[in-house]
């Protein structure tokens, strides 16, 4: 293809060109899902490409070429099954199709050259990357890879690739790095021993395959039925995705605290971190359970620790943080990982299934509000130059742009030694920039005071400047769950015309270890169809995704309104045409 002439913003003018290169040499295979892939294609056809499309860079070495570069490429899509596959038949989040691996075929790429790079070359590299991701992969007919090499004056100087998700998670990409930079240096590969996407789906579904699956299932709903069904659920929350900023944190100050921390109490730093960030995320939510998403590699078994697909699902840590200190939590938090970890392989398309069911019947919505991705044992492995203590900052945080999430807050964590370093991304609604910025400042406190000696939970706000949210007292907990009874009744209203929410001590049906138990009583206003079931359903199909809003555990219909409608008694002395829980029928719509 002729180069064309382009400018990047504010960037020199470069040529792009497109090369098609074949690949070879395979077998043709198709068969069912491994449940990594599962999931991702679930998220692929949900969730905006610039979320759930990965990226990374890769510096070329001195000495390589446009040729070689490229040649490397070709040799690991026909090394990895993964890198050659497409998804045939992903027409729904229930129907997630097929896979399909070509023995030959053709991939693209488009190389930039450069009359001279931008001064910051590796931020502008990352930008191409970034800006790449916005494309969705065509799950049926898209090979996993979308790859632009830059070059100044035709020397290589990075690999900025886009991976297909369903295709690779983090840990693939850090394998076909450094196999890549091995082929580029005249290095060897050894023969493949994980397993391919195709051998793993037969794996998990044989009998003990199905039954580790299920066992995951059974986890996760004991933790959906009983846990917090948001950890924010508070009055600045806003339904809905918003625009989040990226603030990074990097400190030689938290680094080295997190370090004493672990040698004082023989706890693996990572667990001393986690147990932190969730003690700090329950002081400021006012929850004594800290429920979150820790997304895990699934890489422990020999067969898999480097195989190019992706693994990585979801963990769903339950850990009680009510202390009375950090070392109780922390001493909680290592059999929590671990559980959490144990049942994070799963059949996605069931996992919703079961999720929908749960909700469903507990009345609830499950929110995946607050995610603790730490990578940093995957990119501890690929630093080309890891700096120095002496190089790191004290303490800096680092405001960079926004990203809409579906979450209200999410972190990775970068790096622990010699310096902390992790993005963190909070909804803005929750934490404005200085409440972002005091967070993590809290954090960095926390652990400092952790290094020293044990710290009671009931000096948190004393300790690291965070205090807990504020909630007035419209604000129960209930079920686990932080509820507005006046949220709960403007959502009846809506669904079922006049109605009441009482919170009762205790009730008909009771609830373990809740403090109350929602009443609702709605007025049939003639409708002689109207009963617990249909009400239930008809809030429950509504899903107000509300932190605030669970569905009342008891329903009482009633004929008409008393005249004073906000008097509870009121409401109690009227005739009871019809009263339940409002979840006996499977389908009361």
């Amino acid at each position: 293809m002729t180069p064309q002439p382009t400018t990047v913003g504010d960037n020199p003018p470069t040529t792009e060109r497109t090369l098609t290169v074949r690949f070879g040499g395979g077998t043709e295979r198709q068969g069912p899902l491994a449940m990594g892939q599962a999931n991702m294609v679930r998220c692929v056809l949900r969730d905006d490409p610039v979320q759930i499309n990965i990226h990374d860079v890769w510096p070329v070495p001195a000495g390589v070429t446009v040729d070689s570069a490229i040649d490397a490429l070709r040799v690991l899509v026909e090394r990895h099954e993964s890198l050659r596959t497409t998804f045939p038949g992903a027409d729904s989040l229930r129907d997630l199709g097929r896979q399909a691996v070509a023995a030959e075929g053709e991939i693209t790429l488009v190389v930039r050259d450069h009359d001279t790079l931008p001064p910051q070359p590796s931020a502008y590299a990352e930008t191409v990357a970034r800006a790449a991701r916005v494309d969705r992969f065509h799950l049926d007919r898209d090979f996993p890879l979308r790859i632009t090499l830059l070059t100044a004056r035709g020397v290589p100087a990075y690999v900025c690739l886009v991976a297909n998700h369903a295709a690779a998670d983090g840990g693939a990409l850090t394998i076909l790095r450094e196999e890549w930079l091995t082929l580029v240096s005249g290095g060897d590969l050894p023969v493949v021993k994980a397993l391919a996407p195709l051998d793993l789906a037969l794996d998990e579904l044989s009998p003990a395959g199905r039954r580790k699956s299920v066992a995951s299932l059974r986890y996760w709903e004991q933790v959906i039925r009983t846990g917090p069904q948001a950890m924010f659920a508070e009055p600045r929350v806003r339904p809905g995705d918003h625009p989040q900023a990226q603030l990074t944190l990097r400190s030689r100050r938290a680094g080295k605290a997190l370090a004493a921390a672990a040698s004082r109490t023989g706890s693996p730093a990572p667990t001393v971190l986690l147990a932190a960030w969730c003690t700090l995320v329950g002081h400021r939510a006012g929850q004594s359970t800290c429920v979150i998403a820790a997304p895990t590699s699934n890489r422990h078994r020999p067969a898999l620790a480097r195989a190019v697909t992706a693994l990585s699902q979801d963990a769903l840590l339950r850990l009680d943080v009510s202390g009375p200190t950090f070392d109780t939590v922390l001493r909680r938090a290592w059999g929590a990982a671990l559980d959490a970890y144990r049942h994070s392989r799963f059949d996605s398309v069931r996992l919703w299934d079961m999720i929908e069911r749960t909700t469903r019947d507990r009345g609830s919505h499950f929110s995946r509000d607050v995610v603790f991705n730490d990578v940093s044992s995957v990119l501890g492995t690929r630093r080309d130059d890891p700096p120095t203590q002496a190089e790191e900052p004290d303490m800096e945080l680092v405001w960079g742009p926004d990203q809409e999430l579906p979450t209200r807050m999410l972190t990775f964590v970068h790096a622990m030694e010699p310096a902390l370093r992790l993005a963190l991304w909070a909804d803005p609604h929750v934490f404005d920039r200085h409440e972002a910025e005091e967070f993590l400042m809290g954090l960095v406190l926390l652990l400092e005071a952790v290094a020293v000696d044990d710290v009671p939970l009931k000096s948190l706000t004393d300790v690291t400047g965070v205090p807990p949210v504020q909630r007035d007292a419209n604000w129960l907990h209930i079920d686990g769950c932080w509820v507005s009874p006046e949220a709960i009744a403007a959502a009846l209203r809506a669904v079922a015309g006049t109605a009441h929410v009482a919170v009762e001590p205790a009730g008909p049906q009771g609830v373990p270890g809740s403090k109350g138990e929602i009443i609702a009583f709605v007025a049939s206003g003639g409708d002689p169809m109207l009963t617990p079931e249909r009400v239930h359903a008809a809030l429950m199909n509504a899903r107000p995704a509300r932190p605030e809003v669970l569905a009342p555990h008891w329903y009482v219909i009633v004929p008409t309104p008393p005249s004073t409608p906000g008097d509870t008694d009121a409401w109690r002395r009227l005739p009871v045409l019809t009263e339940g829980n409002g979840r006996n029928t499977a389908d009361a719509t």
